[in-house]
């Protein structure tokens, strides 16, 4: 099952497949990563804590 590289939790393949750069079988940031967000094609420290 894929993993956020960044906090471990598990993610749906749907989501790999949207939100994961083509070729990447997991994504860099998920909707659980409190120190981190995507921003466009790139991912950066979020700016406050999202929990």
């Amino acid at each position: 099952m894929p993993e956020c590289q960044n906090c471990g939790s598990f993610v749906t393949e749907g989501y790999v497949r949207v939100f994961a750069p083509e070729g990447m079988t997991e994504p860099r940031v998920c909707p659980q990563c409190e120190d981190k967000v995507r921003d466009g094609g790139d991912v950066r420290e979020a700016r406050s804590r999202r929990h």
